[in-house]
C-alpha cells in the first residue's frame, strides 16, 4: 500500500517509518506535520492509507479526517499515543470515517518486530479490505430451539459507525419495545470507552455483550471483543475466534448469521455505514428469513461502503437516511410512549 503519515512528531515518524519498512509491501509516500498540510498533500497525491495523528498544531487529527474524507476519501488510522486517553477524539475521527486506531509504536522496543506487530496486523488487514477480497459466508446450520424471544435489533456498523451510532441510538425513546445489539469495528481496547460514550447519549441503557447472557428488551449492547459475538442455543450470546480467516473481527456477518440460526422472536436488521461488505450476506440472509432489514443511505453514510453492497445483493427491505432509521424502529418494535431521555432530563 502508498501510505501517507500524519504526524508533527519526529520520533513518532522514526517510529512509524522504522515499523512499516518490515513489511516491503507498503511505502510512504509522503510525510505531513499537521492537519491542513495533510489535506494538500492528500488531494495532490491521495494514498491508499492515511495513519493519522490525533494532537497536531494548526489542525487535529479529528477536523483533518472529517475534511480529508469529504474532499478526497482514502482509508485512515488513527495512530496516536495514548489512546485510551483520547477516546473521545477516537472516536470522533471514527465517526468521519477513520477505519480504526492503534498506538504509536515504541522506538524503545529494542525487537523492532514485536513493537510493530499490532501496526502490521492492522495495516495487513486493510490492504485485504482495500484488495476487494471476499469473505465467504459461512453455511447455516439447520434453526436450533430456543426459549420465545422478544424482538431484537441487530446493528452492525464501521467506518463511520460510532457516530452513526450515536445519532441512531440517541433517538430511541427510554421504552423501546425490542432489546439492541450492535457490532462495531472497533478494536476491544477501545468497546468499554465506546459503550460508556453512547451510553452518556441514549435514554436506553448501552453496555458491553456479556458471554452467557440473552439480550433484554430496552437494554443495547456492543460486541466487546476481538473474538466473533454470535448467538448460541436458547438465544444466548458467545463470542467465538472462528471462523479465524474472517478479515473482520468482530464479524457483523458472523452476527447476523447467527441471529437467523436461533432468534425465534421478530427481529430487524440494521447495517450502518463502512467499508468493505461485511453484513451484506449476513443482512441478505435476514431478508431471506423474512425480517425487515434496513440499511443506511448513500447520502448520509460517511463511507458508503458495506450498506452498497447489501443494496447490491438486494438484502435490504428498506434504504433509509440515517435520520429516519430510529423512527422505523420504533414503528417496527413500538415504544416512543414516554417522551423522555438522557438529554431532555439533562
Amino acid at each position: 500500500m502508498k501510505i501517507g503519515i500524519v504526524n508533527d512528531s519526529s520520533l513518532a515518524v522514526a517510529a512509524l517509518r522504522r515499523a512499516i519498512a518490515l513489511d516491503a509491501t507498503h511505502e510512504i509516500i509522503w510525510v505531513a506535520g499537521d492537519g491542513e498540510q495533510a489535506i494538500r498533500m492528500a488531494a495532490t497525491q491521495t494514498p491508499d492509507l492515511i495513519l493519522m495523528d490525533l494532537l497536531m498544531p494548526v489542525m487535529d487529527g479529528v477536523e483533518a479526517t472529517r475534511r480529508i474524507m469529504a474532499a478526497t476519501p482514502c482509508a485512515i488510522v488513527v495512530v496516536t499515543m495514548d489512546l485510551g486517553r483520547n477516546a473521545d477524539q477516537v472516536f470522533a475521527a471514527m465517526g468521519h470515517g477513520a477505519i480504526d486506531a492503534v498506538d504509536t509504536p515504541t522506538l524503545t522496543e529494542p525487537d523492532a518486530q514485536l513493537a510493530a506487530g499490532p501496526l502490521l496486523r492492522k495495516l495487513r488487514n486493510i490492504a485485504r479490505l482495500l484488495n476487494g477480497r471476499a469473505i465467504a459466508s459461512h453455511s447455516l446450520t439447520a434453526a436450533t430451539p430456543t426459549p420465545a424471544a422478544p424482538r431484537l435489533v441487530a446493528i452492525g456498523a464501521s467506518a463511520g459507525g460510532p457516530a452513526a451510532l450515536a445519532t441512531l441510538l440517541g433517538a430511541l425513546p427510554a421504552d423501546f419495545g425490542a432489546a439492541v445489539v450492535a457490532v462495531q469495528h472497533v478494536d476491544e481496547a477501545f468497546a468499554p470507552g465506546m459503550a460508556e460514550w453512547l451510553n452518556a447519549q441514549c435514554a436506553l441503557p448501552v453496555g458491553i455483550a456479556r458471554a452467557g447472557e440473552r439480550p433484554r428488551i430496552g437494554t443495547v449492547v456492543l460486541a466487546g471483543t476481538n473474538d466473533h459475538l454470535r448467538l448460541i442455543h436458547a438465544a444466548r450470546m458467545a463470542y467465538t475466534p472462528e471462523p479465524g480467516d474472517y478479515l473482520y473481527r468482530p464479524s457483523i456477518d458472523v452476527f447476523f448469521e447467527s441471529v437467523v440460526e436461533h432468534w425465534r422472536g421478530e427481529a430487524v436488521g440494521v447495517l450502518l455505514t463502512g467499508m468493505g461488505r461485511d453484513g451484506a450476506l449476513g443482512l441478505k440472509a435476514m431478508r431471506d428469513r423474512g425480517y425487515l432489514t434496513i440499511a443506511q443511505d448513500q447520502a448520509t453514510s460517511a463511507v458508503y461502503g458495506m450498506p452498497k453492497a447489501a443494496a447490491a445483493l438486494d438484502a435490504a427491505v428498506e434504504i433509509l437516511p440515517l435520520p429516519r432509521i430510529a423512527a422505523r424502529l420504533v414503528k417496527a418494535c413500538g415504544g416512543g410512549h414516554q417522551n423522555k431521555n438522557k438529554a431532555q432530563d439533562a
